[in-house]
């Protein structure tokens, strides 16, 4: 089942309890708690004090987005350790990683491997807590093509693993809708929204294509999966609006 929802960094100048209000108002289920600002790494206080604040909304707290980049060591990151008792504290039945700071092309069968057990540590120390590991698929790191992605899972061969999606916007459609097909069966989450390169458009310009994203995500055995809201047109509120009025009509609800 598709679920409604967004993610926290699409308004990062905006307070935890502003954006539950908004994500109230839009009507959507559900918010990925961003580890950078909002709910920060290792502040335990604060996921609990979100995480109160969601329940008092009526709000499902879709995963925790943090900053954990795989296989690196870079003491000004956050140790995986603080991003778990984070996520542990919000309730998050999921946390979101990255596959290492290297693009594909320029990782050494070395890298890939540093950040393959090291993807499986942390997947082997979540489900300690019964909560999973989502990929984020982006550019720069070992998710930024299909057939990387797919190599890194299947690498891992962990069940406790699985990928989130996004339009990348250096892709044309049909890429895009081959990514799309191709990760389907470790689909995690969904990123939701529409730019053309780096240009933001409102949702409603890039229904057809969302439509037609949505269906295949619907016949596919991916489960239960959050769509969620990621950055509107000039950062506005009205338009977040507009498109999670979109959002909800996409996905009939």
């Amino acid at each position: 089942m598709l679920r409604t929802g967004m993610l926290s960094v699409t308004f990062r100048q905006l307070q935890p309890e502003e954006i539950i209000r908004l994500t109230v108002q839009a009507g959507l289920e559900a918010i990925e708690w961003g580890g950078d600002i909002h709910v920060p790494h290792g502040d335990v206080a604060a996921a609990k004090r979100v995480k109160r604040m969601m329940d008092e909304a009526g709000l499902v707290v879709a995963s925790y987005g943090s900053y954990y980049k795989a296989g690196v060591n870079d003491p000004n990151g956050p140790a995986f350790e603080e991003v778990l008792s984070s996520a542990v504290a919000l309730g998050a039945p999921a946390i979101r990683i990255w596959a290492g700071d290297k693009g594909s092309m320029e990782s050494s069968p070395e890298w890939r491997d540093q950040v393959t057990s090291d993807l499986i540590r942390v997947a082997d120390q979540a489900e300690q807590h019964n909560i999973r590991i989502h990929l984020e698929f982006h550019g720069h790191t070992l998710t930024d093509t299909l057939a990387s992605t797919i190599a890194l899972l299947e690498a891992a061969g962990h069940s406790n693993v699985r990928t989130n999606w996004q339009p990348l916007p250096h892709m044309g459609y049909e890429q895009q809708l081959e990514s799309l097909d191709g990760v389907l069966p470790f689909l995690a989450d969904v990123h939701v929204y529409y730019w053309q390169d780096v240009v933001r458009f409102p949702l409603s310009d890039g229904s057809e294509t969302w439509a037609a994203f949505f269906r295949r995500i619907r016949s596919s055995a991916a489960g239960d999966c959050f769509a969620m809201l990621e950055f509107v047109l000039d950062d506005d509120q009205q338009q977040f609006l507009e498109d999670a009025s979109m959002l909800r009509r996409l996905l009939g609800s």
